[in-house]
């Protein structure tokens, strides 16, 4: 199924601001803060990240060793409405990148990007969604 990582940059992460990280703790471990290059948009109340080419775009967040991969991306397809049983375009994709691991090196993980036109979004310059 690929890579046992997940990374995540918005609502999932483990901070007081984001309340959905309930969703990978029992089954996820982190693992590391990191970044993927990236640009970081306010969609709705939440982020959405679009991969970039440029090094100096970073989206800050964080890396999980999942416990049980099948369930936590089961899960997380759902939350993130990117299954099968969801309409298309979805709002989000599921996709494999290199994140950057904050104490050097890179690992590849699974990462949930915004799927959608961002050309009316706001960015979040920072890219950390805690920031903003």
């Amino acid at each position: 199924m690929g890579p046992d990582f997940i990374f995540v940059y918005g609502t999932l992460r483990n901070q007081k601001a984001a309340n959905m990280h309930h969703l990978i703790a029992g089954d996820c471990e982190y693992f590391s803060d990191g970044a993927m290059r990236g640009i970081l948009y306010e969609v709705c109340g939440y982020p959405g990240a679009i991969e970039s080419s440029d090094v100096s775009d970073k989206v800050s967040g964080e890396l999980y060793k999942m416990l049980d991969q099948e369930r936590v991306l089961a899960r997380l397809d759902d939350y993130e409405e990117c299954g099968d049983r969801f309409p298309v375009p979805h709002e989000f994709s599921r996709k494999l990148i290199s994140i950057e691991l904050s104490g050097g090196g890179s690992v590849v993980a699974w990462v949930y990007l915004y799927n959608l036109d961002v050309s009316k979004l706001l960015q979040i310059k920072t890219g950390n969604y805690l920031s903003r």
